[in-house]
This record gives C-alpha cells, sequence and structure tokens, in this order.
C-alpha cells in the first residue's frame, strides 16, 4: 500500500503545472533586476551589476578569430553583434514555430512577442501549461545566450481604466519575469516594466484585442 502511495505522488506531482510563487516572493526571485525602460542610460549604469554578477559582454564570449585584429575595429565589433544576435535570432525562429509567437529583428535588437493566451490561463492570471513550454524553450535560449540584456514588457487592449491597464500589463511582464529567473536566466539582465494599453499593434476590436495583449521580450547585446 505504502508503495502504491509513493507511485501516485510520483505521478501526481509529474502532472502538476506550473505555479508561480505567492507574489510576496517575486521580488526575492527578481533580485538584480531593474524596474524601468531599457533605454541607454539604464544599460550603461546595469553594465557593471551585470558584470558584478558574473555576467560577460558579446565581446568576451564570442570566439575571436584573426581577422578582428585588422580592419576598422567599428565595423568589426558591429559584424561581430550582427552575427551573435543573427545567431540567437534564428534559434528563437526555430523553436518558437507556435501559435501566439513571433520573432522579429530591429538592427541588432531581436523582439519576442508572445500574446497573452499563448502564455496565461484563459480566466486567470496563472501561467498555462502552454505558456510554461513556451517559457521553457525561451529560458534555454537566454541562458545560452547570455550577453544579452532582457526588456521584459507587458500590453494591455484599451481599458477605461489606466492605472488597471498599467497595473495588469505590469504583472504579466512580472510573472514571465519570475518564470524566466527560476528557469535560471539572471535577474540582473532583466529590465520589467507595464505599459498598459500603449503601443497597440492591432485594432481594438474583438480579435485584435486579444493580440494587443501581450508579452514582448526585446533582446539587445551587452557591448
Amino acid at each position: 500500500m505504502k508503495r502504491i502511495l509513493v507511485l501516485l505522488s510520483v505521478i501526481l506531482g509529474g502532472c502538476a503545472g506550473y505555479q508561480s510563487p505567492d507574489r510576496a516572493q517575486w521580488q526575492m526571485y527578481l533580485k538584480g533586476a531593474s524596474f524601468m525602460e531599457m533605454n541607454e542610460t539604464a544599460r550603461i549604469a546595469k553594465k557593471p551589476i551585470f558584470q558584478g554578477d558574473g555576467g560577460r559582454t558579446v565581446a568576451e564570449s564570442v570566439k575571436q578569430s584573426a581577422t578582428t585584429e585588422y580592419g576598422d575595429k567599428t565595423q568589426n565589433e558591429n559584424a561581430m553583434y550582427i552575427g551573435y544576435m543573427s545567431k540567437l535570432e534564428n534559434e528563437l525562429y526555430d523553436a518558437l514555430r507556435r501559435p501566439g509567437l513571433s520573432v522579429q529583428r530591429a538592427g541588432t535588437d531581436v523582439v519576442v512577442l508572445m500574446i497573452r493566451d499563448a502564455l496565461m490561463e484563459l480566466n486567470a492570471p496563472e501561467i498555462s501549461a502552454d505558456g510554461d513550454k513556451n517559457l521553457k524553450i525561451v529560458s534555454d535560449i537566454l541562458k545560452k545566450y547570455d550577453a544579452t540584456f532582457i526588456e521584459i514588457a507587458g500590453y494591455t487592449d484599451s481599458m477605461r481604466d489606466t492605472s488597471a491597464a498599467n497595473a495588469l500589463s505590469f504583472d504579466m511582464a512580472s510573472r514571465v519575469a519570475v518564470y524566466l529567473a527560476r528557469a535560471g536566466v539572471k535577474p540582473t539582465r532583466m529590465f520589467i516594466v507595464g505599459r498598459g494599453a500603449a503601443r497597440p499593434i492591432a485594432a481594438q476590436d474583438e480579435l485584435g484585442r486579444l493580440t494587443n495583449r501581450r508579452v514582448e521580450l526585446r533582446i539587445l547585446p551587452v557591448r
């Protein structure tokens, strides 16, 4: 009988989905994260904190070839950053061919767009089973390409109450950040913001509102 109970507990434990920790513990998991926009000034201020936590720049992460010693230094460095981020983009793109997810490129920035339905339960703020799978993929790739900063931004559809929209979007971003931190992505790489209904990417009709409820990861190389 005892062996049966042990077996059942293992089976049930293995079937249990991801559960966000109590909100009171979020700050512990996100120690070192910045709760602000990821602009240039913020990145410059963040870099020594990131490096003090064992973080490396792209130049320190990439094996340098002999050709980088010749020619224009700026051009060589830009090529190195572009190459590093292209590999990151390609891995994310190949791994995230799933409904509600997209990977985009802007210069050396890589943006992962995740609509809420690909992350959260339908009628609850908790990470869903699909969200668990999707974020596991993202976290594994982010740990591999660790010479990067990450802005985690939450967005809602148009809401009458601006304060509620900002709070809801920040909650979504924070839940994703906590997941990534628990999966081993260093919080010292993270900038976490909630932008409410700002920057809609679709119309505010029934279908568009579902798309506007989203979390975006903007990933930049650490120079």
